[in-house]
């Protein structure tokens, strides 16, 4: 009998293996039997998977509110805005219309005056 060695591979996994003891080469070598890993993947998720999934579905809720709030926010802001520029404006106008008839006025006067001016000049 002669021993040699033997260069197994297994999958991606390479890995230098010798003869065994019992002296059979051309047995397969067989992984651990477990009944977990023969579960078929996304029947059930794990507990972490779990908790993942539920992280990110919290995050897109949580966006999605803050989106929307900020929408409304900005949405008052503007109105805000808005009446802010109205009031500014009506303000405005009062301040010329008070303006106007104050200098109106002054017109008026110097009229009156330049009239009384005149008049007296006539009569001269």
């Amino acid at each position: 009998m002669t021993a040699k060695v033997q260069e197994v591979t297994i999958d991606d996994n390479t890995k230098l293996r010798g003869t065994p003891v019992s002296g059979r080469t051309w047995k397969n070598d067989k992984g651990q039997f477990r009944v977990k890993s023969r579960v078929v993947k996304n029947k059930k998720l794990s507990s972490w998977q779990l908790k993942e999934q539920k992280r990110l579905e919290d995050k897109q809720f949580k966006e999605r509110m803050k989106a929307l709030k900020d929408e409304k926010e900005e949405e008052r802001q503007r109105r805000i805005q808005s009446l802010k520029e109205r009031r500014e404006k009506k303000a405005e106008s009062e301040r010329y219309e008070l303006l106007a008839a104050k200098m109106h006025a002054k017109k008026v006067e110097r009229m009156r005056r330049r009239e009384k001016r005149n008049k007296a000049l006539k009569e001269r």
